[in-house]
Parts: structure tokens; C-alpha cells; sequence
């Protein structure tokens, strides 16, 4: 069974001899910050595919066939290529990712191939080092409004193995960058999240946002005789969500879509993820934001699909 970073011939030495292999190292593994940013990977992914039912549960056993790839490609640059739909044999898979890559190293600007930090072995090998640099570059480039966890890092073993024995060595390999690193730059400045900017700020500029947020909801809640005062918990399981999306997108939720008065948190649950489906549908992503983050009363998640819906229908 080959590993992690393993291509081998007929004898498994001249391909392993011939380059160094990069394993994260076990304990990174468990890092919340690595699970995070993986978690918010798969999320983007099955959040652009939805509309095709392509659904990832895991980056390395999901992408190394090249089909997540073609669709995220096809969807995001609307580049259609001539590679077969399903590569069932690791040929016809290997071939399919050197067309893939080769279109979007082109797109993601990457001209030097001997810092690229990943290739088609690695991610045909399910290489999760690779595989996520690729997302990220990805994100970076496709969708840069997306807020992707800061400051991640893993620690990873370099081994070498050439004639005169195995050489190792641990180094730091840097996933994302920190929050503010390049802070200065007015490119960065427009890609970071306004609600996680406005809630740096001073709580009398914070609250002042609230109140319009709060205005803006009670005003086109008002015709169905419901009032918003606390937007901290009001929204936590998802039915004055839901009724607001109807109000403002013109659509008619049915009773049996949702359960109008939740008990639990599953049931919460359920009516957010709902709510977070059409939002998606109308085409109002919401970055980094989850169901469970909204049920469990988190007033950054709230803030941040209230305020995708106030830019997108205040002042019509």
C-alpha cells in the first residue's frame, strides 16, 4: 500500500530516490487550526457544487481523481475542458489531473514550476500538504472574498534519501498567512471580511451597525406584525432567518419546509442549514460562515448573513 508522497516503479527505489518526500507530521495533524481551515475547504467546495450534487467529505480521498477539480474549474473560470467525466483507471486519472493542472497553474499565475507546491503525483497520491495548497491558491485566486482561517501552519518531516543514506530534517510550513499580514496593502484591505473588520472596532462604532442591521430586519418584518430586539439571539433557530430571506427574495417558504417552532438544537439546525441553502441559491454567499456557527448564537456568523442580505436589498 503506497503512503503518503509514494509513487513507485517495479521496485519502489528509483522513484522514491529521486526526490524529497514532505509528510506532515502526526501531532499537526491533530491541530484545530489545520481541521478548521479543512473544514472550511470542504465546505466552499460542496457550497460551489451544490448545484451539481457533488458532495466531499474528506480532501484526501476525494480530489485525487481530477472530478472535483474539472467541476471547480468548469464553475469557477468557466473553463470547459475535453477530459472524460469519470477517470476510472489511475491512466486515465493521471492524464486527466496533467490537463487540469496545466489549466490551472496558468490561471493561478503559477510560472515557476520549481516553486509550485504541488503536481500531479502528489495530488493523484491524495498528498493532503498539496492538495490544500492547491485549495487555498485556489480560494485566493477564485474567490478571494472568503475568509480562510489565518495564520495556519504545520509542522512537516523533509526525508532525502540518496547513496550515502536518509537524511531528515523538520520545517515549518506555512498554510495560510496571518490576518494581517500585508495589511497595508488596499488589495488585502477589500478581501478581508467587513463584519470581522467592524468588529475591531470600537463597540459604540459596532453598535452603531447593529442598529441599522436591527432597522433594516424590523422594517420589512413589520408586515408580518414580528419584531427583531436582540440580533445576538433572535436569529439562532433560523425561523425569523427564514421568514426574513422570504421577505426580501420574493419567495414563499411552506410550513412543511421548516419547523416553525424548533425545540432542539437539531431542529435549529436544520431550519439555519435551510436558510443558508437559499441564501446560496439566490447567489449570496456568505463567507466562512456554517448552520451551527448561527445556532450556537455566534454574533459574528449572524452579523455576517444579516449583513450580506442588508447590502444586497437596502435602498431598493
Amino acid at each position: 500500500m503506497e503512503t503518503d508522497g509514494e509513487c513507485r516503479e517495479e521496485d519502489g527505489t528509483e522513484s522514491f530516490q529521486a526526490e524529497k518526500q514532505r509528510l506532515i507530521q502526526p501531532a499537526s495533524l491533530k491541530d484545530p487550526k489545520l481541521e478548521k481551515l479543512k473544514e472550511t475547504l470542504i465546505y466552499w467546495i460542496n457550497s460551489t457544487l451544490k448545484v451539481e450534487h457533488i458532495v466531499v467529505q474528506s480532501l484526501e480521498e476525494d480530489l485525487y481523481d481530477g472530478l472535483v477539480l474539472h467541476h471547480l474549474l468548469s464553475r469557477l473560470a468557466g473553463v470547459h475542458l475535453s477530459v472524460e467525466e469519470m477517470a476510472l483507471t489511475s491512466t486515465a486519472q493521471i492524464h486527466k489531473l496533467e490537463v487540469i493542472l496545466e489549466e490551472l497553474d496558468k490561471r493561478l499565475g503559477q510560472g515557476d514550476s520549481s516553486r509550485i507546491k504541488w503536481n500531479v503525483k502528489l495530488i493523484h497520491n491524495k498528498d493532503l500538504l498539496a492538495t490544500i495548497h492547491l485549495l487555498v491558491a485556489m480560494v485566493r485566486c477564485f474567490q478571494p472574498e472568503l475568509a480562510l482561517p489565518p495564520n495556519v501552519k504545520v509542522e512537516v518531516v523533509v526525508v532525502e534519501v540518496s547513496q550515502s543514506g536518509i537524511k531528515s530534517e523538520i520545517q515549518t510550513e506555512v498554510l495560510t498567512e496571518e490576518r494581517d499580514a500585508g495589511s497595508d496593502s488596499p488589495s488585502n484591505t477589500k478581501r478581508e471580511d467587513p463584519i470581522e473588520q467592524l468588529l475591531k472596532l470600537e463597540a459604540h462604532k459596532v453598535n452603531t451597525v447593529k442598529q441599522a442591521i436591527l432597522h433594516f430586519v424590523n422594517q420589512n418584518m413589520s408586515t408580518m406584525g414580528l419584531q427583531v430586539a436582540d440580533l445576538d439571539k433572535q436569529f439562532a433557530d433560523g425561523v425569523i432567518l427564514l421568514l426574513l430571506i422570504g421577505q426580501l427574495e420574493g419567495f414563499f417558504i411552506p410550513l412543511y419546509d421548516f419547523i416553525l417552532t424548533p425545540v432542539n438544537s437539531s431542529e435549529m439546525l436544520r431550519n439555519v442549514t435551510l436558510a443558508l441553502d437559499l441564501l446560496n441559491d439566490s447567489g449570496l454567499q456568505v463567507s466562512s460562515v456554517e448552520p451551527q456557527d448561527i445556532v450556537s448564537q455566534d454574533i459574528t456568523a449572524t452579523l455576517k448573513v444579516l449583513y450580506a442580505l442588508f447590502r444586497k436589498h437596502s435602498g431598493k
